[in-house]
């Protein structure tokens, strides 16, 4: 039985994990007062961007040079989903499955992930095909570093774009081709997705395990650091920057557990209501370890753009 003193110890360290929790999506939609869903301003063109930049082919709007252009197979299958406290003592209560039970599993079809998070030079790239003028903000950053001050309408433009220009490019690559010639299409992973590719199947607290390991992320820092400069030999998938960078924003809409599935990608983001938060996952070079683990949840308004918020993106069926 607990005595009073560790009761009322319990009883804090539940207080500080629900005002955490609370700070962690509020503060963004707190953080959106006073910018504009839908412009920027000051509004710049695209930077020229150079011939060639290592890692990356400039031919491929500057996507990954590997013979998936940066895209990683996550299998079809269950996961573990979600946050139990006796295992993660670290856990929000909106990492909890239901009041019944502390996670669930989920069984997702295969995907395809990026590696990495998408950069700014990828950003640019598109940028300079549409002719979208967008803030500095956006494309202040180095060319390999992760794109952020994005909204998540502008996340969508940049997966459309994407997925049209890999359907006519005679270079896509045939496993990639063949996908999108079968009804997949480019897009941002939804939270489940998102979750399965950053711990696999066995319900990991980070991405590389269930320690906190010195090194292992970019958190707790002062900026963003160029993608996949820290290797994760053992995270599941090989994939970079799961934990810390930037924010990575979903598909999802921010919704009580049990997870609930898709949204319809095709709203019209004008018509989204001011009240609606999607989800987004794995933390920012700003955020201490808590926030960095693979079952976190926060929360953003979607028109709310930040230095500390990116994406990546799938090609998903369907």
């Amino acid at each position: 039985m607990l005595g009073p003193a560790t009761m009322n110890g319990c009883s804090r360290a539940r207080g500080g994990r629900k005002r955490m929790m609370r700070r962690l999506i509020l503060y963004l939609v707190a953080g959106s007062l006073g910018c504009q869903p839908t412009e920027h301003s000051p509004s710049i063109k695209a930077p020229e961007l150079p011939p060639t930049l290592a890692g990356f082919r400039a031919d491929a709007w500057y996507l990954p040079d590997d013979d998936l252009l940066g895209f990683v197979g996550i299998p079809a299958g269950p996961f573990v989903m979600g946050s139990d406290v006796a295992v993660d003592n670290q856990a929000f209560e909106n990492e909890r499955w239901s009041p019944q039970q502390p996670q669930g599993v989920v069984s997702l079809p295969d995907f395809y992930i990026s590696r990495s998070e998408v950069t700014v030079a990828q950003y640019a790239a598109f940028i300079a095909d549409t002719g979208i003028r967008v803030s500095d903000q956006v494309l202040g950053g180095e060319l390999d570093h992760p794109v952020g001050s994005v909204s998540w309408p502008d996340t969508l433009a940049y997966c459309r774009w994407l997925d049209s220009s890999l359907r006519n490019w005679v270079g896509t690559p045939p496993v990639l081709r063949e996908l999108l010639r079968n009804g997949w299409r480019v897009t941002l992973p939804n939270e489940a997705e998102w979750e399965k590719a950053a711990r696999g199947t066995d319900g990991r607290v980070y991405p590389w395990g269930n320690e906190l390991r010195a090194g292992a992320a970019n958190y707790d820092s002062t900026g963003p650091l160029p993608v996949g400069s820290i290797p994760c030999s053992d995270c599941p998938f090989g994939l970079s920057d799961m934990a810390g960078n930037v924010w990575e924003l979903t598909r999802s809409r921010y919704l009580p557990y049990p997870f609930s599935g898709e949204i319809d990608l095709n709203i019209d983001p004008a018509r989204l209501s001011t009240d609606a938060l999607f989800v987004m996952r794995g933390g920012s070079y700003m955020d201490r370890d808590n926030l960095i683990r693979t079952a976190t949840r926060g929360g953003a308004d979607p028109g709310v753009r930040r230095s500390f918020i990116g994406f990546r993106v799938v090609i998903t069926r369907f």
